[in-house]
This record gives C-alpha cells, sequence and structure tokens, in this order.
C-alpha cells in the first residue's frame, strides 16, 4: 500500500491548485487509507484537510513543506533569499504541537522572503516529528547535485541524530535537473548510513490533465505569462496524485521506498479534540466561580436595569444564566462584560452588533444597552443547548479608537494569548478572467470586454453569469480564445489566491496561542504589531477558541467628534442614550432620502426604498435594513404597500398573525422565523435556531430528534407565545418552506 506524503493543496497560495475536498475523493478513489497535506512553509487548510480526510475515511497526516534557513533564521544576507526545502510530518499530538511552534517561529521570527526555521529550532521542537529530506531544492539533495557527498553525508548525519525518523525522500519528476544523480546519491547514503528512504510524489493538482491550470497558476502568482520563456514552470505533467501502482512502477527497483510511506502512516495517529473549550480562564474573586460571580453580577444589573422586576424579567434572565452555565461560557460573557467596562470608562463609542442584543444577562451586564423583552428577542440565536456552539459577540467601535481596546486586551491576557484572524481571499468571477486573462498573454482590452460582462453580484460565478448574459454566451461560443480563457478562469475560479487580515475577528486563549494554532505576522503588519492566526473563523470555533468580532465604525467617530463639537461650541453636553427613538423631525429626514453618512441607509438603493416607505417609527427603519438584502429584498414593496394601507397584509397561516403582523405579514427577522418553527412545527426555539442555521449548523433531523429525547431535563422558561401546533409532516413542511422563503435556503 502507498501514501502521498509530499502534497500541497491550494493553500499553498497559487503555487497548489487541489482543493481539499476534490483531493480527498480522489484519494478515497484510488483506495488510499492515508494523506498527507505539506503545504509551503505554512498550515492554512490544515483543519479543513484534517475533517475532510477524517469524514472520508481517510487518515489524515498533517505536515508543512518548511524552508530552512542556510545558516541562522536570523540571518538577513542575499544567500538567506533562498532557504532549503524540507518536508515535515506530525506523528502524534507532541509532534503536532511542536509542528504549530516550528512553523509560528519560522514567520514570527524567521521570516526573510520567505518563513524559515533554522537547526536550533529543529533540534528544540524535535519530537514527535518525522521528517524527509526533502526534493531537489533541499538541503541534503542540493549538496548531492552539486557533487558535495561528504557534506551532503554530514548533513544527513545531523537530521538523522536530531530526528528518531528521518528518511531520505526519493521523487520521479521528468525534466527536473539533476534529480536522477540526486536519487542515486541518496539510495548510496541510505546504504551507508542506514537511513531508509521513501518514494513521494511532488503533488500539487489531483489530475494528471490539470498539468496546464498549474501553469496557468503559476503564471498569475509570479506575474508572468506562457509566452515568457525565461518564467518558472513545471515542465512535466507529473505533479499530480497518481495512484498506488504508479508509484510502484516508478520505484519497482527500490520496493522499500514505496512500503516505507506506509510504515510512515501507521505511525501517525494524530486526534485533535474539538470538544474542549479553550477560553480564557477570567479572574474572578477569590472563592468565586466563573458561574458565581457571574450570576452575581447579572442579577446586580437586573435590580439597576429595572423597577420593578416582574417575572418575566426574572424567569428570563435565571433562564439565560443556567443555558450558560450548562453549556460553559460564563467566562465568554465576563471577558465581554470587562471589555465593555473599559470602553465606557473611556468613553470609547461602542455598539453590540448581531444576536447578542437577545441577551438579558449581556444587557444586565451593561454590554448592551437593548432590553430584549419588548422586542421579542430570541436568546436561542445567540446561545442554546441543542446547537453548542460558541456564541458570536461582535463589537463596533469608533475606528480611531479601536487600536486602544486591543492594546488592552492585550495587556490583560498577555500578547501571546491574544491574535487576529486570518481570511483568503479567492478568485472571483471577475477577477479569475482578467488573472487568467495576463496568464494567456491576451490583449488587456479583449479580456476587459469579457470580464465587463460577468454580472457586478455578489458571489456570482462564472456558469451563473453564462446562464444570465446573453452577450458572454455569445461570445464564448463565437471565439476559440475567448472560450479558452472562460474555460480556465472557471477551473480555476474560487481558488485561494491570498491571505489578509479579518476586518474584525480578534482571537483571545486560555494556552498560549502557538500551542494551538500556527501564527504569522500580519500582512500589513510589523514586529510590535498583534499576531495573526493561520487558521480562519471556522477551525477557530471549532478548537473551541474565544473569538470576538472588534470592527472600527467611521460612523461612531463621526457620532463622537459631532458630540465634541455641540459640546464645544454650543457648551451642551448631550448623551446618545438622551435622544429620543420616535423624533418626527428625524424621520422626515429620512423620508426625503437624506442619508448621507447614516449607517446601512446610505446606498442609492436602501434610500430609495426609505422615501417610498417614509418610516414613522424605528421599528420601520430596522425592518428595511433586515429587508435590504438578497432573498428578503423581493420582499420590500410588499412591506411598503401593506405599511401604507394599499395593500391588505396577508399571513401564511392564522395561527402565524401574531408573530408577523408588525411587519404586515412579511418574515422580516431572523427571531421571527424561529418563532415561526417553534409554533407551527413544533421545535423548541433552540430546534429553530438549527433549522435557521441550516446548512452551516451541519446538523440532520436525526440529531435534532436525538437531542428532544433528553430535553426533558433541560431548565424550561415562560412562552412569549401561545402553545405550538401539533407537529406534523404536513406543518413541518410548511415551516420548512416559510425558512426557506425568508433565507433563500432549501430546508
Amino acid at each position: 500500500m502507498f501514501t502521498h506524503l509530499h502534497v500541497h493543496t491550494e493553500y499553498s497560495m497559487l503555487d497548489g491548485l487541489s482543493r481539499v475536498d476534490r483531493l480527498v475523493r480522489r484519494a478515497v478513489d484510488l483506495g488510499m487509507d492515508s494523506l498527507a497535506i505539506t503545504d509551503h512553509g505554512g498550515m492554512y487548510g490544515a483543519i479543513d484537510f484534517y475533517r475532510a480526510a477524517s469524514d472520508a475515511g481517510i487518515r489524515p497526516i498533517i505536515g508543512c513543506e518548511m524552508y530552512v534557513a542556510q545558516e541562522s533564521r536570523h540571518g538577513r544576507s542575499p544567500r538567506d533569499k533562498s532557504p532549503h526545502h524540507l518536508t515535515v510530518l506530525s506523528k502524534d499530538a507532541r509532534g503536532y504541537q511542536n509542528l504549530l511552534k516550528l512553523v509560528s517561529k519560522a514567520h514570527l521570527e524567521g521570516f526573510y522572503y520567505r518563513p524559515r526555521v533554522d537547526r536550533e529550532l529543529l533540534e528544540k521542537h524535535h519530537e514527535g516529528l518525522i521528517v524527509l529530506s526533502g526534493c531537489a531544492s533541499a538541503e541534503v539533495p542540493g549538496l548531492i547535485a552539486q557533487g558535495r557527498m561528504e557534506e551532503a553525508k554530514a548533513s544527513a548525519g545531523w537530521y538523522q541524530e536530531v530526528f528518531d525518523d528521518y528518511y531520505l525522500e526519493l521523487m520521479e519528476h521528468e525534466a527536473v535537473e539533476h534529480l536522477p544523480e540526486i536519487n542515486k546519491g541518496l539510495v548510496q547514503l541510505s546504504g551507508e548510513m542506514g537511513i531508509p528512504v521513501v518514494a513521494t510524489n511532488d503533488s500539487h493538482y489531483v489530475n494528471r490533465e490539470e498539468a496546464s491550470l498549474q501553469d496557468i497558476l503559476i503564471c498569475i502568482h509570479t506575474n508572468t505569462n506562457i509566452k515568457d520563456e525565461r518564467r518558472l514552470k513545471m515542465e512535466a505533467d507529473s505533479y499530480y496524485l497518481r495512484s498506488p501502482e504508479e508509484m510502484e512502477k516508478l520505484f519497482s527497483e527500490v520496493p522499500e521506498a514505496i512500503s516505507n510511506t506506509q510504515l510512515i502512516a501507521d505511525m501517525c495517529g494524530l486526534e485533535l479534540d474539538f470538544s474542549r473549550l479553550r477560553l480564557p480562564e477570567f479572574d474572578v474573586p477569590d472563592g468565586m466561580t466563573a458561574d458565581d460571580y457571574l450570576s452575581q453580577l447579572c442579577w446586580e444589573g437586573l435590580r439597576r436595569r429595572f423597577s420593578p422586576i416582574t417575572s418575566l424579567e426574572d424567569e428570563r434572565l435565571a433562564y439565560e444564566l443556567e443555558v450558560i452555565k450548562h453549556t460553559q461560557f460564563a467566562d465568554y460573557f465576563l471577558v465581554g462584560w470587562d471589555i465593555a467596562q473599559f470602553v465606557r470608562e473611556r468613553d470609547i463609542y461602542f455598539a453590540i452588533r448581531g444576536s447578542a442584543a437577545a441577551s438579558l444577562a449581556l444587557y444586565c451586564l451593561g454590554v448592551t444597552d437593548i432590553n430584549p423583552l419588548p422586542y421579542r428577542l430570541v436568546f436561542e440565536r445567540f446561545l442554546n443547548m441543542e446547537r453548542k456552539e460558541m456564541p458570536d459577540l461582535d463589537f463596533d467601535f469608533q475606528d480611531d479608537r479601536r487600536q486602544e481596546v486591543i492594546n488592552y486586551v492585550v495587556s490583560k491576557y498577555g500578547r501571546d494569548h491574544v491574535a487576529q484572524i486570518i481570511t483568503f481571499g479567492t478568485l472571483g468571477a471577475r477577477a479569475s478572467i482578467r488573472d487568467v486573462g495576463r496568464a494567456l498573454a491576451m490583449p488587456y482590452a479583449d479580456v476587459d470586454n469579457v470580464a465587463r460582462q460577468v454580472p457586478l453580484r455578489l458571489n456570482i460565478t462564472l456558469d451563473e453569469a453564462l446562464s444570465e448574459t446573453p452577450e458572454l454566451r455569445e461570445m464564448y461560443g463565437a471565439d476559440e480564445g475567448i472560450e479558452r480563457l472562460i474555460d480556465t478562469a472557471r477551473a480555476l475560479e474560487g481558488i485561494t489566491r491570498h491571505s489578509s487580515t479579518h476586518a474584525a475577528g480578534v482571537l483571545i486563549s486560555k494556552e498560549p496561542l502557538d500551542d494551538v494554532v500556527p501564527l504569522q505576522r500580519p500582512v500589513k503588519g510589523d514586529d510590535d504589531s498583534v499576531v495573526m492566526t493561520q487558521y480562519a473563523m471556522g477551525p477557530i470555533a471549532l478548537l473551541g477558541l474565544l473569538k470576538m468580532d472588534f470592527l472600527g465604525l467611521v460612523n461612531l467617530t463621526t457620532l463622537a467628534r459631532a458630540l465634541e463639537l455641540i459640546a464645544g461650541t454650543r457648551g451642551i453636553q448631550i448623551s446618545l442614550h438622551d435622544i429620543p427613538l420616535d423624533d418626527k423631525a428625524t424621520f422626515e429626514l429620512l423620508s426625503r432620502g437624506e442619508t448621507v453618512g447614516v449607517f446601512q441607509l446610505e446606498g442609492t438603493g436602501v434610500t430609495r426604498y426609505i422615501q417610498e416607505l417614509k418610516p414613522s417609527s424605528l421599528s420601520d427603519v430596522a425592518a428595511m435594513i433586515a429587508l435590504y438584502r438578497p432573498g428578503p429584498m423581493e420582499h420590500i414593496t410588499t412591506f411598503i404597500e401593506a405599511k401604507h394601507g394599499r395593500k391588505e397584509p396577508s399571513y401564511p397561516h392564522p395561527a402565524l398573525q401574531e408573530i408577523l403582523e408588525e411587519t404586515y405579514g412579511v418574515i422580516v427577522y431572523q427571531d421571527q422565523v424561529l418563532h415561526i418553527a417553534r409554533i407551527f412545527a413544533g421545535y423548541t426555539l433552540g430546534e429553530a435556531d438549527i433549522v435557521r442555521s441550516w446548512p452551516r449548523s451541519e446538523t440532520s433531523s436525526s440529531r435534532v430528534r436525538c437531542r428532544r429525547a433528553t430535553r426533558k431535563s433541560w431548565p424550561t422558561r415562560s412562552s412569549l407565545l401561545s402553545s405550538p401546533l401539533p407537529a406534523t409532516p404536513s406543518t413541518r413542511r410548511t415551516a420548512s418552506a416559510m425558512v426557506s422563503s425568508h433565507t433563500g435556503r432549501r430546508i
């Protein structure tokens, strides 16, 4: 049995074409039981790969093709621009943690054109790792190619001494200079030193016929085109996921090189734990737990916020605290409270966005200033027991003071416990056409003309563009050059192009972050910048890490500056909380379309609808903001017509009138979706949230039923609505259809 141990994915950033899902499916089709990922210099796709392989029944081997400094990782001489390559695989949890350390330090300490480690780091973090000597650009093969066998032997001896599992890596690729001599020298070293050999294939794409696409991708990466004879390219079409039979035939003279791949695979047994929470432990008063302290703060806040306190507030807060305790997120709430306290003390303007506004506990803590009860906001959208995922606490700060908040978090929890979060840019429809056109050396005007035919719509695909645009279809069918351009662009569309820093995501961890995730500098950062994770939002959440959004908003800065100017020029001190929410003059201003500088209302389209709506309440404004997005947008006219009495509100079912009356029969808010699923289909609000978030939650109806069977032991609270209708297949289908209409997803 053969296992591929040298594999690049799209996360090698324009040097790899293999999408993780396709790569894993191909390995399954080839009958393999193990597969490695070894992207250049980083671990960006490790978690996605681990999950995809595990789900497919394949053993995932997490590794990296590292760059090794010729001398020290701190060197900055001309020769340091050309580090050696090295294939490194993790055997187990210890090896994975050392791999994280090496990759992080390569970026944070050794980056010079490439992220580099050196022998000092390799020796310090050697445990649990399997090391292969690498490709033709690696140290030992490079010395052999230069005829320096004694030095190659000394270098191999160092790796053999440091690593318990060190292998000499044999490859067979046509047109690689000196590769036959390298393989001959490696086999010689193996015999003389007792170092085992292992066969690999430097895989960059899944299927052989994709070699031409890989060539285009390299042109995009290096900003060259296919007519440039001096450009970097892979001369052969052998850099694909070869079958075990092909590999056995290639290395028939050294069969142990094939069997050793399975020996290595069998040594690898990494199991990642996605059930563990890694929240920072908030420093609570002596003798108290985080749950105790949170409860104390919340009940104190309830007494401050409400007078008198009714059973509705009392029961709702008790319910939320019980859910928080059950899901073990008390520290999360305390961290949010601490940040809000800091911000308020320093008069930094901020707001809380999203489902967090539905939490009475956060209102009592002073994190939000919205009482969720009058608006019937559903706490289960923020946190529930059926869908035990990390809650999403999203802060908006005035953009000129956002860094103050980040600096506070760093000082509070430690520089090695705080990071910004990476995000990846992909080749979109138009960008793919333009990049491919340059790589094909096509005239700019021709490429631009094709790109302009793609409709300007978020996330549109080239297939959709061809379907919707007759002019594009006509171009495609009439010109072979344009047909090649579009077909190539379609094949590369969606591939990972680059990384950048997420506009808002900030990570706070219990352990030092490089124990849990690989790190690097932000794309435009320096040595003093807060570091950035190499894992994106999804993997961060899977690993149980605390993620918060710290978004800088110029609108909040404008408000803060306006109040300063009013105080300075008029001597009038104004608090935003003192401004009435029913100010008639404000609604008249919006009705005239004077929305420049008004957050979420200043676009041309939404301004036109606001003028037609002529809002007379804050609810009208909120509804328009909620409706102005793909899917619900088609119901805007219905809403406006019903508001002005030109159309009678229509309700999908009489039982839903209570839920939809405030929005004239139109499903506007996600909270309404949850109430519909609860009332009409018999779900709990937590189960309804699973339906709302499908397919993101990846939760099947069978899991919902399984959870329902055990929910009798969970806490309950007084219903905000009447009892649900009997749940039948018919009512469930109807509820799903209504949810689908609102979310644009088929349930």
